[in-house]
């Protein structure tokens, strides 16, 4: 019977041994997949969120949609960037393959979703003072209509790897 009982204690200990060993491959393959320390851990930081604009401008009026961002968006962007409500603004052209496509991408980039979101007024009074007021800037708006066209707008946030 000694015997038998010493078997049996022996058969436990060892099972415990080998679920324990499993336990660990099982934590330590989750964390070499997710590339952390801590399986609940995520394996990226949320970065900076940029607005992207997609714009098509009508055959004939490029260089005058040029014109308009230089001496009025870019100043507003530096504006609003020297007041800390940006981190930086870009202009892309496109080559589009098809004539609903756009033909420029405006991005601006904010530290974060809230910055990107909440500024409306901060934002607002800064177009204000480089551009004029609203009814101004709404006068603008429309006669840059009849040769431009925002074809849609998204945020999108960075993720940066850890």
């Amino acid at each position: 019977m000694k015997i038998m009982a010493i078997l049996i204690a022996v058969v436990t200990l060892v099972s415990g041994a080998i679920a324990l060993d499993n336990a660990r491959n099982s934590t330590a393959a989750t964390m070499s997949v997710a590339g952390s320390s801590r399986p609940d851990e995520r394996a990226y930081t949320e970065g900076p969120v940029t607005e992207v604009d997609y714009i098509g401008v009508e055959y004939g009026h490029f260089e005058e949609y040029i014109d308009w961002l230089n001496s009025t968006w870019k100043p507003t962007m530096e504006a609003t960037k020297k007041a800390g409500l940006i981190i930086d603004y870009k202009v892309f052209r496109l080559t589009p393959k098809s004539p609903d496509q756009p033909n420029i991408i405006l991005t601006i980039t904010y530290k974060n979703a809230a910055a990107a979101l909440d500024k409306g007024i901060e934002l607002e009074a800064v177009a204000k003072i480089v551009i004029g007021s609203t009814e101004v800037q709404n006068k603008a708006r429309v006669g840059r209509n009849e040769y431009r066209k925002v074809l849609g707008s998204e945020y999108i946030r960075e993720l940066i790897l850890k």
